[in-house]
């Protein structure tokens, strides 16, 4: 299949590409800058020059696609403070995408995650049949459109990352930005007792499960990209505590926004198990890389 993939220069969406290529598909990634065109091609794939805002030119790459996975997302602006920024684009892209697939039955692999089931999931494990609520975690809206497309003729599937998305090839993500955070602050911060969860991927098994979702997944179906199904945060903070040579101690909620932000406040306290159970018997899917505390034991994340 020749499938389009947005966000195909990032720490996900290159392996994405590059077990595609593998598998037999060939691809083209969107790219907007010269650095992100140059990574894709040096993958195996061709390159649509764009943005996420350039909706036209969405919708013609899908239609002529045989299939999408929509990995594309404004970290840049979503970390610097608008967050709905981030998620209106997103919301946009999607419906482009959407509506060009209508009536096609072709594959559409669309990202969420997994922590838009700490509002609803108390208790328990998260499962891949429980829906976000509305107006807990904006992400859930790009859900509920995905899913409205999927009765109308276009193969959706949702892949929900783990908050946790972990290799060497990770710069970007929350482990990186709560290792800054430390330095900056000179010590690794949890809050209260740090025994809430959060869920784990590596990945190259993430980038597996996208593949298998264009290949495998039923319309409708929510997939969850997790090893992991629940580290205890505490645990993680004295695992960054042990790489940077730092302390881990315990902050209050007020403390936190203080020394991480409001949105990486939010984060640190999200209680989020989750299980991937449905997603590994649907598609077949098993992870083969190192776990979270293993691959924080492996030192890359602190040699800069």
């Amino acid at each position: 299949m020749r499938i389009f993939v947005t966000g195909a220069s990032g720490h996900i969406g290159l392996p994405t590409v590059r077990d595609l290529i593998a598998a037999g598909h060939s691809v083209v990634g969107l790219a907007r800058s010269d650095e992100s065109a140059a990574k894709i091609q040096s993958a195996g794939a061709e390159v649509r020059r764009g943005t996420l805002d350039d909706l036209d030119g969405l919708r013609a790459e899908a239609r002529a696609a045989d299939g999408v996975i929509h990995l594309g997302f404004k970290h840049d602006i979503a970390f610097s403070g608008d967050f709905a920024g981030a998620v209106k684009a997103d919301l946009d892209a999607v419906q482009a995408f959407g509506e060009a697939l209508v009536g096609s039955n072709k594959p559409f692999a669309n990202t969420t995650g997994t922590m838009l089931l700490a509002h609803s999931v108390h208790g328990r494990l998260g499962t891949e049949d429980d829906a976000g609520v509305a107006g807990g975690n904006p992400r859930t809206a790009s859900e509920d459109i995905s899913l409205a497309f999927a009765k109308q003729g276009v193969r959706t599937s949702i892949v929900r990352l783990a908050p946790t998305v972990h290799s060497s090839l990770d710069h970007h993500g929350f482990i990186p930005i709560l290792i800054g955070a430390a330095k900056k602050n000179g010590f690794v911060a949890y809050v209260g007792d740090g025994e809430n969860r959060w869920p784990a991927v590596h990945t190259l098994d993430a980038a597996r499960l996208y593949r298998l979702a264009i290949e495998k997944a039923p319309a409708g179906a929510r997939l969850h990209a997790v090893d992991d199904d629940g580290v205890p945060f505490k645990q993680i903070a004295e695992a960054l505590a042990k790489g940077t040579g730092l302390q881990a101690r315990s902050v209050t909620p007020d403390e936190a926004k203080e020394l991480l932000g409001e949105f990486m406040a939010w984060a640190v306290q999200g209680n989020n198990p989750t299980s991937s159970a449905k997603t590994r018997e649907l598609v077949g899917w098993k992870p083969e890389h190192a776990r979270l505390l293993p691959d924080l034991a492996e030192g890359h994340y602190f040699k800069s």
